[in-house]
């Protein structure tokens, strides 16, 4: 199971356009990609809040919902203009089916974005189920969200690994009682060495070893 935003694909560019746009349109100024790659990881609406503290500004709750509104219909139609897959994800993946294994996608994006982003990358056939923020009732960091995939995969939980960027993804795998294996280079304001997953890659040519060093048998 994979996070999408910063652990299979380098979608910042894209996120944090679009999050300028809106914060533009409120008479803010946009935010250097490299100063905002931290307000990513924890959906659209976090985004924004995130984006108007760093500018600010505050953000009552029905300002937010337009907002919200205005951001999924703007990123809808820039999913995938500088968006790409890091390093090595195809190989890795070809690996993981090669050895039996089904791939899900668990992410905090809205699931229509992911499946969109997710064929524009060529991998939306890869997975037996992608799973966003509004699927569920659930979203990560709650251990459901996590559940609930594994089992829209049809998937086995006693073998289930989730591989992810943020604190969500590591507090919503050991609430449902998985291993995480996380990745150095996402987006999140806490090194994911500080967060103690079961294993830590810098590159997806070490994924398939690390999910083989944690699945049962």
């Amino acid at each position: 199971m994979f996070d999408l935003d910063g652990t299979l694909a380098d979608t910042a560019g894209d996120l944090i356009g679009t999050l300028n746009v809106i914060l533009q349109r409120e008479g803010l100024a946009a935010l250097p990609l490299e100063q905002a790659r931290d307000l990513l990881g924890a959906g659209a609406r976090a985004l924004i809040q995130r984006g108007f503290s760093a500018a600010g500004a505050s953000l009552e709750p029905e300002r937010l919902e337009r907002l919200f509104s205005e951001f999924l219909e703007h990123y809808g139609a820039h999913l995938a203009d500088r968006s790409r897959l890091y390093p090595d994800v195809v190989a890795a993946l070809d690996e993981l089916e090669a050895a039996g294994f089904l791939l899900a996608v668990c992410t905090n994006k809205v699931e229509s974005h992911a499946v969109d982003l997710l064929a524009a990358l060529g991998l939306e056939p890869r997975f037996a189920a992608i799973v966003g923020k509004d699927t569920f009732a659930w979203s990560k960091p709650d251990p459901r969200h996590i559940t609930l995939t594994i089992e829209r995969a049809e998937g086995d939980p006693a073998r289930a690994v989730m591989v992810g960027d943020s604190r969500a993804d590591v507090d919503a795998a050991r609430a449902a009682g998985i291993p995480v294996v996380g990745v150095s280079f996402g987006y999140t304001a806490i090194p994911m060495s500080d967060l103690k997953p079961d294993r830590l890659i810098d590159h997806f040519e070490e994924l398939p070893a690390a999910i083989f060093a944690v699945v049962p048998g």
